[in-house]
């Protein structure tokens, strides 16, 4: 690159270095930011730009340590070290126990231990034979403390230390600038990781020195002739207009042909807007929204709707259990006593039931939900009639995960009540979700089996590339659900996979595209949304 080149594509900041100093000079990044009133790390990006142009080059690296006074510390430079206070504590108040020591300086009886450890050795303390602490006999503590020779002088050194961190340039205490009874005295307090026990946190770092290469006095030559300081005006400003203080300064050069910066706005997650535009259009329709616990009862997620407690479902392989607790303390009455009856011998819903002995301890049994349609079961009680509700409802069930299969799902559930109600009903807000939703070409309906609607329906849709799949069941509640738990009219209901409808109307090809962690993706989709 020649200088000119150079010169054009210098940065203010690399333009104030190249002038302020000579070849032959050696720079570091403190260095130029206190020289130069650089703000915190503009000094490393001023010597990397200038590194890529080849301007200077690294000449050595200078490790250093430093000591940086911790919570501990500052504690002990407030109240004083242990040692010294244990030893203060003594003198005035003669013999001592180490728990009334350790009451009476508010320091745990651990830290009292270690304090008195470590004056006994060098022969301050000593314990008598009533396990008091007292002074060691002909012991001189002053005497000790000042003398340079005694190993209790490393309480003053200590002391000092703690004094002069307050002062020290950025909190830091420089190693090289410790005498060698000051080394030695922080030895012992210091830490490098794991501080909170140690009054100083050992600093590590390592000073790289630069030098200029020879190019550096061609540049700093054609930046004299062309008048360029590395003060020019970056930004014109609004205060800069309305005060004329743009007059007769100098401004940078710009390319305009150099691109934009990127710039990169605040977008919603689009499978997130999904679930809030699903909520829009149901509300919109007269929908009131209900949710609940991921935490479910096995009454609720399953007995309730008339599932037998011997069903295949029931399986450890289909629910998460959790582990503790493991049981509710109780489940609401009077639907407790009305549901056992139905699964019993029918209760009063002229049913036959499943004809076995309903576990009333079984019920307690907490799982993590693996249907919505818990929900529309908690709802029947203080439903509306007519009614109409929804909820998107984060499901849990143990199974195999692909493209169409998630452990971890969505479903939004729905139910209708009112006399009118019926099967043409339930098609017809199918077809919705299918086509108005999902965006779905082309919808099936398949006839099911589950434990708590008759008739049930499967409505399937076609996806351009993973073809025809389940998008969810639904039919009209069975009297065994609706009146155990007090409805007596007709109950329209339906679960689907939103998950799979969004694979749909994002026109993807994977479930687990809705949750990757690309965010390039998530923001090519969402621009594609808008």
């Amino acid at each position: 690159m020649d200088i000119q080149t150079i010169v054009k594509n210098l940065h203010p900041l690399e333009v104030r270095v190249v002038r302020r100093y000579r070849r032959g000079e050696e720079l570091t990044i403190e260095k130029i930011e206190a020289e130069l009133g650089f703000k915190a790390g503009n000094g490393n990006q001023a010597l990397s730009w200038l590194g890529g142009k080849g301007l200077v080059s690294e000449l050595r690296r200078e490790p250093s340590v430093s000591y940086e006074l911790t919570e501990l510390g500052r504690s002990w430079k407030e109240k004083g070290i242990p040692e010294e206070r244990l030893l203060a504590l003594v003198r005035e108040k003669g013999a001592l126990t180490l728990p009334e020591i350790a009451g009476a300086l508010g320091i745990e009886n651990k830290d009292i231990g270690s304090a008195f450890g470590s004056l006994s050795k060098i022969g301050l303390l000593a314990m008598d034979s009533a396990k008091r602490v007292a002074l060691a006999a002909a012991a001189d503590v002053a005497a000790s403390l000042a003398d340079p020779k005694h190993p209790a002088f490393r309480l003053s050194v200590l002391r000092a230390l703690l004094s002069r961190s307050a002062s020290a340039e950025g909190g830091l205490l420089d190693e090289a600038a410790l005498s060698e009874a000051e080394k030695l005295a922080m030895a012992g307090v210091a830490k490098k990781r794991g501080a909170a026990d140690a009054a100083f946190r050992i600093v590590e770092r390592e000073t790289v020195v630069y030098g200029f290469a020879a190019e550096r006095d061609e540049v700093a030559a054609a930046l004299e002739a062309a008048g360029i300081t590395g003060d020019e005006i970056g930004t014109l400003t609004p205060e800069m207009l309305a005060t004329g203080a743009w007059k007769g300064a100098s401004f940078r050069a710009y390319n305009v042909e150099v691109p934009p910066t990127r710039l990169l706005v605040g977008r919603s997650n689009p499978y997130a807007k999904f679930l809030e535009d699903v909520k829009d259009k149901l509300v919109s329709l007269g929908f009131e929204e209900f949710d609940g616990s991921l935490v479910e009862t096995e009454f609720w997620n399953s007995d309730a709707l008339f599932m037998p407690q011997f069903h295949s479902a029931r399986d450890i392989h289909d629910v998460y259990h959790v582990a503790q607790p493991n049981k509710a303390k109780s489940i609401e009455e009077p639907w407790l006593s009305r549901v056992a009856a139905t699964h019993e011998d029918g209760g009063e819903t002229g049913s036959r039931g499943w004809n076995y002995s309903f576990d009333r301890e079984f019920t307690k049994r907490l799982i993590l939900r693996s249907q919505g349609t818990v929900l529309s079961a908690r709802q029947l009680p203080t439903a509306k009639i007519p009614g109409k509700y929804f909820g998107i409802a984060r499901c849990f069930r143990y199974d195999r995960v692909d493209a169409t299969h998630l452990s971890d799902f969505y479903q939004t559930e729905g139910i209708v009540l009112g006399e009118e109600v019926n099967l043409r009903t339930l098609l017809g807000f199918l077809e919705m979700f299918a086509i108005e939703v999902a965006g779905a070409k082309e919808v099936k309906y398949v006839p099911g089996y589950f434990p708590f609607t008759e008739p049930s329906v499967e409505v399937h849709i076609k996806h351009p590339v993973l073809g025809w799949f389940e998008l969810g069941g639904s039919g009209i509640f069975r009297p065994e659900v609706t009146k155990a738990l007090g409805i007596d009219v007709p109950v329209a209901a339906w679960g689907i996979g939103i998950d799979r409808m969004a694979l749909m109307a994002l026109g993807l090809n994977d479930l687990r595209e809705l949750f990757s962690n690309d965010i390039e993706n998530v923001r090519l989709r969402r621009a594609k949304d808008r």
